[in-house]
């Protein structure tokens, strides 16, 4: 049996032409700059964990662990919870708004069809919680397979209302989103669990990465071509694994981290691999460790004051999982500002840092094909 440490656990001037006699010049667009290609309607799929979540774990059989339906979560944007784990809005969020699509809805919400709606922008079925492994915090949150059974239900549903060219239409100009791997992580060090007996951190890894791999394949399959995807920040220096280091004062878990590095280097071989296999496969990997980084080592620089201490929490760092006083451990404090701090609570960020790190993602001060933006064009 499984024993749970309450403590810890969490769930992107015309040109002219001038003459003179019989010479002529040509065009010249040196100093110019090109119109921008404008946005097109394109839907989103999104898959993942508590990063792009919206709220899926309001409608499913779970505890407070793995949901976020309650004060002060969504307290500066919405003014109510959403069940959305922050202050306000996620990165996806974000995403849509700059692609000019609406806040991609819960899947699992109850949706009434309208007939007369004629646009489609897409689903999340993300999960709070969930890992690429089935065994992930498993009974508590849909994990990938079973957001992917989601997919296939909402692929056959489209197909239906529009038809078969239409809904082909559709899932070939997508982009699909995946956050996904953190759990699978941590979960290591949150559970007294077995079941990663036996492997070592390269095989566990790689079955991580593995079961994303078949997920892409199977979306590839379905018509899917342009997927968007995060690696994974430095997981030992979230304030709730940062207090489980026993080594040193106010250190991250160095075994939490260097797992998440090498997954980071497995997932960019494999989507590189994918890249050369499928044929018209195109992707965006996020450097969100990196971007996390640079924000943590320099706060000041993004207009944050707080870098290692959650908003909302208690303990050292706040990191004991208990923003809100919902889950075992009642007691928590709450910061004023949450646009100061990095970490909103144990394990995840605040409104501010990811509408940074969208912005980021969409076009930022990177350049060439390197953007999402160029997925939406």
């Amino acid at each position: 049996m499984q024993q749970v440490n309450y403590m810890a656990i969490p769930p992107f001037f015309p040109i002219f032409i001038l003459t003179c006699a019989l010479v002529s010049f040509p065009p010249s667009t040196a100093g110019f700059k090109h119109r921008p290609k404008p946005i097109k309607p394109t839907a989103i799929f999104v898959f993942g964990d508590s990063f792009f979540d919206p709220g899926n774990n309001n409608y499913i059989n779970t505890t407070t662990l793995d949901q976020a339906n309650f004060w002060p979560y969504g307290e500066t944007y919405f003014k109510h919870p959403t069940g959305r784990f922050s202050d306000g809005r996620l990165i996806i969020d974000f995403i849509a708004e700059l692609a000019k699509l609406p806040m991609i809805r819960p899947y699992l919400q109850p949706r009434n069809e309208d007939s007369n709606n004629k646009s489609y922008h897409g689903a999340n079925f993300a999960s709070a919680g969930a890992g690429a492994l089935t065994e992930t915090f498993q009974g508590s949150v849909i994990d990938l397979k079973s957001q992917l059974g989601y997919y296939n239900m909402e692929v056959k549903r489209l197909k239906h209302k529009l038809n078969h060219d239409g809904a082909n239409d559709i899932l070939s100009n997508a982009v699909y989103f995946f956050s996904i791997g953190t759990n699978d992580y941590i979960s290591r060090f949150l559970l007294n669990s077995t079941a990663v007996l036996g492997f070592t951190r390269s095989q566990y890894v790689g079955m991580v990465v593995g079961n994303l791999t078949i997920a892409i394949q199977e979306i590839y399959n379905k018509g899917g071509r342009k997927f968007g995807f995060l690696d994974l920040g430095d997981l030992g220096c979230l304030p709730g694994l940062r207090i489980l280091d026993t080594r040193s004062e106010g250190g991250c878990l160095e075994e939490a981290s260097s797992l998440a590095t090498l997954h980071n280097i497995e997932l960019a071989k494999s989507l590189s691999e994918i890249e050369m296999k499928l044929n018209g496969f195109k992707y965006y990997l996020y450097d969100f460790n990196g971007d996390l980084a640079r924000k943590v080592n320099q706060p000041s620089k993004y207009g944050l004051k707080e870098s290692r201490k959650a908003c909302c929490g208690t303990g050292s760092f706040n990191g004991i999982f208990s923003c809100g006083g919902k889950r075992p451990v009642k007691e928590f404090e709450l910061c004023e500002n949450p646009d100061e701090f990095i970490f909103w609570d144990s394990y995840h960020l605040t409104e501010n840092v990811y509408k940074q790190m969208a912005d980021r993602m969409w076009g930022g001060d990177q350049t060439g094909i390197n953007t999402l933006k160029s997925f939406f064009q």
